[in-house]
């Protein structure tokens, strides 16, 4: 019961800076991260969205990642304890994997990027599952796109997307049943002008390695937690 009252506590205050006004800082570093985006090689920027095109259709028309068997946990702070070791083991792998191909120049920089994307996706699929969520739905796959947003967007786009999750009870029983009448072409453009921005920077010379490491750790960890209290919105509704 304490555990649970911690939760809820991690989780207002999660909820309050999903939905805050975008800071001066927030503007800034939105500002910053343009500029980066117009150093970039236009076949980079192409290579970039169309791995997060075919990384949005396969999730959402039956990725094939494969998912543990769901875990029966005797407690909530057994079930997020595992989930936190899950998180632990994927940043550091996501570090290792960042530095080895950010110290490769653009070529290998580029190869990190797919790389990466299918780990988060990883990590999130075994994330819902210790929640108790089944990601054969495609709904619970959508769901997991919008974490994705929650977790890697400027501060407006966030608060956005939040209004979706907040109550996705009521957004997912407006979902089409069949999976081809959703608008997948949509949400993959929303989602390119939006995710993942700071990666960009591991493609620069002579600083890749350093980013690799430091930006893939703070990623996974930042998706993690974004996960956690998506989750905990819906299981403590």
């Amino acid at each position: 019961m304490l555990y649970e009252q911690r939760m809820k506590v991690e989780l207002e205050i999660w909820q309050h800076k999903m939905q805050r006004q975008p800071s001066l800082v927030d503007r800034l570093s939105t500002s910053v991260q343009s500029r980066m985006n117009r150093i970039i090689p236009q076949k980079v920027h192409h290579a970039i969205t169309v791995a997060i095109k075919q990384m949005v259709r396969g999730v959402l028309f039956g990725a094939t990642y494969t998912v543990p068997n769901q875990p029966v946990f005797a407690s909530l702070y057994d079930m997020e304890e595992a989930v936190l070791r899950r998180v632990d083991f994927y940043r550091k792998t996501a570090a290792a994997e960042g530095g080895i191909t950010g110290a490769g120049g653009i070529l290998l920089g580029l190869a990190d990027f797919p790389i990466l994307l299918g780990m988060k996706l990883k990590l999130l699929f075994d994330i819902a599952t210790f929640y108790g969520f089944d990601v054969k739905d495609y709904k619970e796959r959508l769901y997991i796109l919008y974490i994705f947003q929650l977790a890697f967007s400027s501060q407006e786009h966030r608060r956005n997307v939040y209004e979706n999750v907040a109550d996705w009870k009521e957004k997912s029983s407006q979902l089409p049943e069949d999976i081809h009448r959703f608008d997948w072409q949509r949400f993959q453009m929303e989602y390119r002008d939006h995710i993942d921005l700071a990666k960009l920077g591991q493609l620069l010379p002579f600083v890749g390695a350093a980013v690799g490491v430091v930006v893939n750790y703070r990623l996974i960890t930042k998706l993690g937690i974004t996960a956690m209290n998506a989750y905990r919105m819906r299981i403590l509704d």
